[in-house]
């Protein structure tokens, strides 16, 4: 049986103080590989060391649209330099639009996403794009430089509307499952992922956030993403180790194979 924690911030604390044991949970309960995301430039050299380390981790070079207006100067080269700087980052973002929170004003938050998708086009290396309050503009860019030019698009910790989740899909998008999707709250996003095809879900934590049920309200970890795969599975009336097997099969057909 194999997991794949398609979405962590193994740089964030609590995680970042007690890596090696954290890691070696997740891979003793099935999460063979774990994919560390960036969010800023500077923690960027810290993601190349967690990944030169442990052999099952992976990550991502990219700007969080939180962070966008303190990086005006990111443009699509530098993307692509970085994650031309080590074969085990492979992935970028997570970017996108954060209308929510607005942490950085919304010309800066888009100016940072077309730049990454920029890059993702040049690069051809899956997009992970994060997306709240955010729907219709959101889909409208990505709708918009997919004419020019085709990139792969991952949806991270979709909470979204059906709509915007089968608008993803028909521009070719994955779209991933974290622990909300377990909330007793979230019956209709449950309900949206019961109908997104099985071959275009992945499942991730968003670890240290959003830890699924039974365990909400702790720091999340790799090693819980067992009770959302489990979820997921009843939802969709498989066995735990076949809608794994898919979720997995999934996130190469996405990323490519890891060595």
């Amino acid at each position: 049986m194999m997991i794949i924690d398609s979405h962590c911030h193994l740089t964030y604390e609590p995680m970042s103080l007690s890596l090696k044991e954290t890691i070696h949970r997740a891979n003793n309960d099935g999460v063979k590989y774990m994919l560390t995301i960036s969010t800023e430039d500077k923690s960027f050299e810290k993601i190349l060391k967690i990944v030169e380390e442990f052999k099952s981790v992976y990550g991502t070079y990219g700007i969080h649209p939180h962070e966008a207006k303190f990086h005006k100067h990111i443009k699509s080269n530098v993307i692509i330099n970085k994650i031309n700087s080590n074969k085990k980052i492979i992935g970028i973002g997570e970017t996108g639009l954060d209308f929510y929170y607005n942490h950085s004003e919304k010309k800066d938050q888009i100016k940072c996403f077309e730049e990454h998708i920029l890059a993702a086009q040049k690069n051809n290396m899956p997009l992970i794009v994060h997306s709240r309050s955010a729907e219709n503009e959101t889909f409208e860019i990505l709708k918009k430089f997919k004419k020019d030019k085709d990139f792969k698009i991952l949806i991270h910790c979709f909470t979204g509307t059906r709509n915007f989740a089968f608008k993803l899909l028909d521009l070719g998008a994955y779209i991933s499952a974290s622990g909300v999707v377990t909330f007793k709250k979230s019956a209709e996003l449950a309900n949206v992922f019961k109908d997104i095809p099985n071959q275009k879900i992945l499942v991730e934590t968003d670890s240290p956030y959003l830890a699924p049920v039974p365990l909400r309200g702790r720091p999340n970890e790799p090693s819980y993403i067992i009770h959302t795969v489990k979820f997921l599975s009843e939802l969709k009336k498989l066995k735990f180790e076949e809608f794994s097997s898919i979720t997995s099969k999934n996130f190469f057909n996405l990323f490519g194979s890891l060595n």
